[in-house]
């Protein structure tokens, strides 16, 4: 993302959430897209949607909008999403099935490429197109398919060893959804993000909610 090297870190978090609704209109068959239409459907304002995109240059027709397959186009080359990024996923509970089954992966630029656990009751089984191989076998596969994307999905015990792990097989991605913090030698970009502490988030808006309805 070199050319939006200046680009505020707020603007780079809502590029995905434009993409999805892009997406969604696209499937709808719709062509265009008004910027009060994507504010209605991201919850993001659309004055500074309009104001994001204009650090990556100038869309859309005033009285006409963005056209939808040249944005999600422009979207996914500044996001890196228009070439394919292979994953590893490590975790084959319940999470790491429901991560493995997601079909809005490969529509965002992702491929899962292998999937891992260190349960001998889950390794050799099946989770959709993948067999779960033994989490011993990661570094070969990791350097094999190329694979520079990791996801946690396991216990919170066994979390931060996974990270020491994919960390050593040369990925530069990690993306942690085990329900504790992890930590990622420099190089290794870290992102923890377990739903619970997600939908935690949401509560401060429902207790404010909750407060002026109570007030009035």
């Amino acid at each position: 993302m070199s050319e939006a090297s200046h680009v505020p870190e707020g603007v780079v978090e809502r590029l995905p959430v434009y993409l999805s609704a892009l997406i969604q209109v696209r499937q709808e068959g719709s062509s265009t897209v008004s910027s009060a239409r994507l504010g209605k459907m991201t919850g993001v304002n659309p004055a500074q949607i309009r104001r994001d995109l204009t650090y990556f240059g100038s869309f859309g027709r005033r009285g006409v909008g963005y056209e939808v397959v040249m944005l999600i186009d422009r979207i996914q080359k500044i996001l890196g999403s228009d070439h394919i990024h292979r994953i590893a996923l490590v975790g084959a509970g319940h999470l790491g099935s429901a991560i493995a089954s997601y079909p809005g992966l490969k529509a965002r630029g992702f491929q899962l490429s292998a999937i891992f656990d260190s349960d001998a009751g889950k390794v050799g089984k099946r989770i959709g197109d993948f067999l779960v191989q033994d989490v011993s076998t990661l570094a070969r596969v990791v350097a094999e398919q190329r694979i520079r994307i990791g996801v946690i999905a396991v216990p919170a015990s066994a979390a931060q060893s996974v990270a020491d792990t994919l960390a050593r097989a040369g990925v530069l991605v990690i993306l942690n959804y085990s329900s504790t913090m992890v930590s990622a030698p420099d190089g290794v970009i870290l992102h923890n993000t377990d739903p619970v502490r997600e939908l935690m988030h949401t509560l401060y808006y429902l207790s404010r909610a909750d407060v002026e309805s109570a007030a009035v």
